[in-house]
């Protein structure tokens, strides 16, 4: 099957293209067209009418249009399922799950393009602003240069689309090259959905070339990119006086201090640290566990882990599929003994399990080992115990990053104390970091990024800010 890419609202071939094949049994699903820099400025010159047209739309018009995307993912949401679990190998019910969270995003989307508001300002609170009205407004700041990764491929592009559509913005949207056909299909349900052309196009092909594009050009007004430390940095050296937002790694961490269930406390803990393979910006790789339930708590763990079923992403009890590539596995393996040269231990997993690395469970690590310093991105999960609240909160704070922590406990003191302490861009009390729902505001500090996403938020970072003043 030969895909085309969206330029200029009408599908275009690619001169070249490359073989996508499925992580879990490496067969073709199809051949994806690899952009040109031609193809890219064809893209941004496509965009720039597009900036002019949607400006001019009004914010029922913008919304009408979000909403009807959001229904047609509604009516399509089991091809979407499916096509979530071919290209990313997602596990069919968590596919589901997404799709569902996408409905919601661009719903949230559809709502806020009513919304975006500005504000009146007191002049005469100043003496020289006597007989003047003072107020603010917020416009689109013109083409968005998106550029998604492969774990949430229709919800982290909707959490793109959606703020800046209803912000009176056009995009070129780059997806990861493993995941194009979410990208596809959702620029098909734009122009179904009534979008017109030139607002939205999608460029697939190589992130070097593509992205350099995008952040270079003067022409794009903002870059909103979620993907790794690495090439978020690379963004914010080369994109100058752009704006710029990075949803970038973490290494979340949970702190288990007291809890009414321990059970329940760890079979949630489970789903955060092995759902989509671990894959997931804010999955649950480091667990402090306070000593007097650790052994219990570890025990637990490692029996709910090996209730999980490894296997096909279409198969409808698979828990845990293959990750994105053999790359990646052979770089968790290497970690795991890397760990376990350096003191560590398997509790449980480390193997695999017909060519998928099952749920891993290490215990003793230390805060400088790779394997728990570093974004594992995989099913893996550091089990440490801890003596007091204090050294609880150094452990968690001890990361280069700062996405969302998790906390259990049943001290008010110690949830407002782990609110203030913690060094992240997010606290959740009585639940793990894995938490989210789209609107709220989402991001981190250190190296886990700048800016916020969550609809509302991120219509904010995707408009200027304009004062005006009347004299009378």
């Amino acid at each position: 099957m030969q895909k085309k890419m969206l330029v200029g609202g009408k599908w275009r071939e690619g001169r070249e293209s490359y073989e996508l094949r499925s992580p879990y049994d490496n067969r073709k699903i199809a051949d994806i067209p690899s952009a040109t820099l031609e193809d890219v400025e064809d893209a941004l010159a496509s965009a720039a009418i597009g900036a002019g047209i949607i400006r001019n739309m009004t914010a029922l018009e913008r919304s009408q249009i979000l909403e009807r995307v959001s229904d047609l993912f509604n009516e399509r949401k089991e091809e979407c399922a499916r096509i979530l679990a071919d290209e990313n190998a997602k596990p069919i019910r968590l596919a589901r799950a997404e799709i569902q969270r996408t409905i919601e995003t661009y719903k949230f989307a559809a709502e806020e393009a009513k919304r975006i508001y500005g504000e009146t300002i007191p002049m005469d609170a100043a003496l020289a602003g006597k007989g003047r009205i003072g107020f603010t407004i917020r416009e689109p700041l013109g083409i968005i240069g998106a550029i998604t990764p492969f774990n949430f491929p229709f919800n982290l592009v909707a959490h793109k689309l959606g703020p800046a559509i209803a912000a009176g913005n056009s995009v070129v949207l780059k997806p990861a090259k493993q995941t194009p056909l979410s990208a596809l299909k959702t620029a098909e349900f734009f122009l179904e959905a009534g979008l017109p052309e030139h607002v939205l196009n999608v460029v697939t092909g190589s992130g070097g070339l593509i992205g350099d594009a995008l952040v270079k050009d003067p022409r794009v007004k903002m870059i909103t990119f979620t993907g790794s430390v690495e090439v978020g940095k690379a963004i914010r050296e080369k994109a100058g006086l752009k704006r710029v937002t990075l949803e970038l790694g973490s290494n979340s961490a949970v702190i288990v201090d007291s809890v009414d269930d321990l059970d329940a406390v760890v079979n949630r803990c489970v789903e955060g640290s092995f759902s989509f393979s671990g894959q997931v910006c804010i999955s649950v790789q480091r667990i402090y566990v306070q000593r007097q339930l650790f052994d219990a708590f570890v025990e637990k763990f490692k029996a709910a882990a090996s209730r999980l079923k490894v296997g096909d992403p279409h198969d409808e009890e698979t828990d845990i599929s293959a990750l994105i590539s053999p790359a990646e596995k052979a770089r968790i393996h290497s970690w795991i003994a890397e760990a376990v040269s350096q003191g560590a231990q398997v509790a449980f997993g480390g193997e695999e399990r017909d060519g998928i690395l099952v749920p891993t469970v290490i215990i003793n690590s230390t805060t400088k080992m790779t394997i728990s310093c570093r974004e594992a991105f995989a099913p893996v999960v550091n089990i440490v115990g801890y003596d007091d609240w204090d050294e609880a909160i150094a452990l968690a704070n001890d990361s280069d990053y700062g996405l969302q922590a998790g906390v259990y406990t049943q001290s008010v003191a110690k949830a407002i104390d782990a609110i203030r302490r913690l060094e992240v861009g997010g606290v959740i009390i009585n639940d793990i970091p894995s938490f989210r729902v789209d609107h709220m505001p989402y991001g981190g500090v250190k190296d886990s990024g700048t800016g916020r996403e969550g609809v509302k938020y991120a219509v904010e970072e995707m408009t200027e800010l304009k004062f005006a003043s009347i004299k009378y």
